[in-house]
């Protein structure tokens, strides 16, 4: 099983290499390159590190060569009678052996510290990054995918991007010194010992080709395996509602399978190769075997040279095979970086400077507009088509309309998420300085989306999500005004209260009101409800919302709703529909009402 799983490391590393030099010739190793320069951003923040761990790998790999040369001498002198120098040898032996454990081991323990340290620098990082890309550009990729790189690619990376310099000056000095060693005693044994390298070099590249085949399938099935399980477990509920647990066991299964298959092909791949590989080791193993034998019948070297020729000849061969696999890591590093960079070069949010204005602005309210706004998420689709819209300080406004007609993308417009494909959305404050929206000016909204919101933590955990220095004070007046305190105070530890993920532990009429109170608690001058009060009764639903415009008279108020009762509320009503945003007047927003 041993001599198996190395024949099968040397395929993978010979053939990672002919890919190299396959990408060298057509160009593309340009782009292994740029993805490395990026991982080096990483390893120059701990070069120190670097430097100690290279050291230790030197110094351990000298203490293993003199134990080695030290064996050699130790044997003869044992064999030859002669005890007088048994002691001193000894000692080297077993002081190299120590000095090269005691090495080793530091470096496995600075190696995880600093790979540690890598991977929380790279996710935090690409964690920042992700959070501040174009809303557009990121829906293009699935939760599990985006998991997948956040979490394996990082770690492949972090896993390289200290060991990969130290390795290599190590692995060199290690081919080198020994190489050295044999090379001194006898030189038709070095070119024995490393009979295998040209052979092993031109197979390589039809091992790669099918090595990069099993590859690709393994990282697309193991990215949409990630994305079915993170969309099951996040729709558990919905998914033991319809009692169809069996239908999702029977996918997970499906996907079992094809991973089985995959790995199932991959195994006869190696099969295959491991008896060309096993055999061509074999023979470069008997033939140094057998000319030691020779040297050693005609008297050419002592028993202690032989014993030292083939321990050597095997670390020859696993330092050619470090050094040749230092390639497959050098190129699964590249593939993994250049998934993350994917993420981090997508295009950012559109942040403008003038935006810093508004926090001073923020005290008299804004108006909302939007100005002859057109919006396609694919082109010649068009969803919004020249429309307008308006909201006041202190009004209540409504955006209605069907279902998938609009009313999620005119949300994502007035919060900057999206940008129009013309016209345009701003705020206006009462003095009159406008500003475009962008990723700044969401800070003067309060948002309440659809669905429930709530995270694991405490109800004023949940609360201080927006404003981390608020007073319980301040938490239960918002969960007054969103008329969320009468069920809070009644609970043993009130604000202190568990909330279970998503929400668990209370009803969704609940959840939506402690949402509205999170939202409140940040006071913000626009307050914007998407289907936020669906799950709340008539009388709480028009108490919540006059005690938002009662407790903030300032505040410009944007509600989507199917519900009729609110509409008696707002000072204007726009329906979207067939991809167009029409105010309504007081006749027409009579008779939508009734048509609810």
């Amino acid at each position: 099983m041993k001599n198996m799983g190395e024949n099968r490391n040397k395929r993978a590393d010979l053939g990672a290499l002919g890919t190299l030099i396959e990408k060298r010739k057509d160009g593309s190793f340009r782009e292994i390159l740029d993805d490395w320069r990026w991982i080096f951003t990483y390893t120059k923040r701990h070069k120190f590190a670097v430097l100690f761990y290279t050291v230790l790998g030197v110094l351990s790999t000298t203490m293993g060569i003199v134990a080695s040369v030290a064996g050699k001498y130790l044997i003869d002198i044992i064999v030859g009678y002669q005890t007088s120098k048994l002691g001193l040898l000894i000692a080297i032996i077993l002081g190299s052996a120590a000095s090269s454990l005691i090495f080793s081991n530091l470096i496995s323990r600075l190696s995880a510290k600093i790979s540690i340290d890598i991977n929380n620098d790279i996710q935090a990082d690409i964690f920042d990054r992700i959070i501040d890309v174009d809303w557009k550009a990121i829906s293009e990729y699935s939760s599990g995918d985006l998991l997948n790189r956040f979490n394996s690619d990082v770690s492949t990376v972090s896993k390289n991007a200290i060991s990969w310099l130290p390795s290599i000056i190590i692995s060199i000095y290690n081919f080198a010194a020994t190489f050295a060693v044999i090379w001194h005693y006898n030189k038709i044994m070095s070119l024995i010992a490393f009979a295998s390298a040209p052979v092993m070099l031109v197979m390589s590249r039809y091992f790669i080709r099918k090595q990069r085949e099993y590859a690709k399938k393994v990282k697309e099935t193991g990215s949409r395996m990630m994305g079915f399980e993170v969309e099951t477990f996040y729709n558990f509920d919905t998914i033991k509602s319809f009692g169809v647990m069996n239908v999702f066991g029977k996918k997970l299964r499906d996907w079992q399978h094809k991973m089985k298959d995959i790995s199932l092909e991959y195994n006869l791949f190696t099969i295959k190769t491991n008896v060309f590989m096993s055999v061509l080791g074999l023979l470069v193993q008997y033939g140094a075997f057998g000319y030691c034998l020779f040297l050693l019948w005609t008297q050419q070297i002592t028993y202690g040279t032989m014993t030292l020729f083939l321990a050597q000849r095997a670390r020859l061969s696993n330092a050619f095979n470090s050094l040749i696999g230092i390639v497959p890591s050098f190129l699964t590093s590249s593939v993994s970086a250049h998934r993350i960079r994917e993420i981090i070069d997508l295009p950012r949010e559109r942040h403008l400077a003038e935006s810093s204005k508004l926090v001073e602005l923020a005290d008299g309210g804004f108006e909302v507009r939007m100005d002859g706004v057109s919006f396609a998420y694919v082109e010649d689709k068009q969803v919004i088509v020249d429309s307008a819209f308006k909201a006041a300080p202190g009004e209540i406004v409504a955006i209605i309309g069907p279902s998938g007609e609009g009313k999620t993308t005119m949300i994502r417009l007035l919060l900057g998420l999206i940008r129009p494909d013309s016209g345009v959305t701003f705020l206006r404050a009462n003095e009159g300085t406008e500003v475009q929206m962008n990723a700044d000016s969401r800070l003067m909204f309060s948002y309440v989306p659809q669905g429930n919101t709530m995270l694991y933590g405490t109800v004023a955990e949940n609360m201080r999500l927006v404003k981390e220095n608020a007073t319980d004070e301040e938490i239960i007046n918002a969960l007054k005004v969103a008329c969320a305190w009468d069920f809070i105070s009644k609970l043993p530890d009130t604000i202190n209260s568990k909330v279970g993920e998503r929400g668990k532990g209370f009803s969704e009429g609940q959840a939506q009101r402690l949402a509205i109170a999170r939202a409140v608690l940040r006071d913000a001058p626009i307050l914007l409800l998407d289907e936020a009060t669906s799950a709340l009764d008539v009388a709480t639903e028009r108490e919540v919302l006059r005690n938002i415009i009662g407790e903030h008279p300032n505040k410009t108020c944007i509600v989507t709703t199917h519900r009729p009762t609110v509409l008696s509320l707002c000072k204007r009503v726009y329906r979207v529909m067939e991809g167009k945003v029409t105010e309504l007047d007081e006749e027409e927003s009579a008779k939508a009402a009734m048509d609810f």
